[in-house]
């Protein structure tokens, strides 16, 4: 599949960026509620803040997946762009806070905004290259569920590492 739109690139950066800042704020808004917290930040760790961009990749995927149908590695590269936003969060954010001390909003704001647009830009190149082979995508679709499980279960009884903890803790 060569001839890939990043229309779908663009769709899905749009749709993700405004998912995870409505998700930002979606705990506060509904006083609390329980039902929001696997799903939205529930403090401003660095976790809950990967929590904001796995849950619009993953239902955005999901969307997507319904028109990319031929695409045999389809869950796999998905995988790995979530693998890949997930980790360059708390790289960026640690690395930064490492060299400069405390980060400002505006620059959590463009971590997040930077790790969303690289998976996109992923996505393009390995779909548009098809440089990826997946033997077995059910695995891959399995282990992304259980990212999904894991931010569930971590946001109600989270470890104890600096990851998990807000920042001023």
């Amino acid at each position: 599949m060569k001839q890939v739109s990043s229309l779908w690139q663009w769709a899905g950066f749009g749709l993700c960026t405004l998912g995870g800042t409505i998700l930002h704020f979606l705990y506060d808004w509904t006083g609390g509620n329980i039902w929001a917290a696997p799903f939205s930040a529930v403090n401003e760790s660095t976790w809950e803040h990967m929590k904001l961009l796995f849950w619009p990749l993953f239902l955005f995927a999901l969307v997507q997946r319904l028109f990319f149908r031929e695409q045999k590695n389809y869950w796999c590269v998905k995988l790995a762009e979530i693998l890949l936003g997930l980790i360059l969060i708390p790289v960026l954010f640690y690395t930064y806070n490492g060299a400069f001390g405390k980060s400002p909003d505006w620059v959590n704001i463009g971590i997040f905004y930077i790790a969303a647009a690289a998976v996109f830009l992923f996505e393009w190149w390995v779909f548009r290259m098809e440089r990826l082979r997946c033997k077995y995508p059910w695995i891959a679709f399995a282990a992304i569920c259980l990212i999904g499980a894991l931010f569930v279960v971590f946001t109600f009884s989270p470890p104890e590492i600096p990851l998990f903890q807000p920042p001023l803790t």
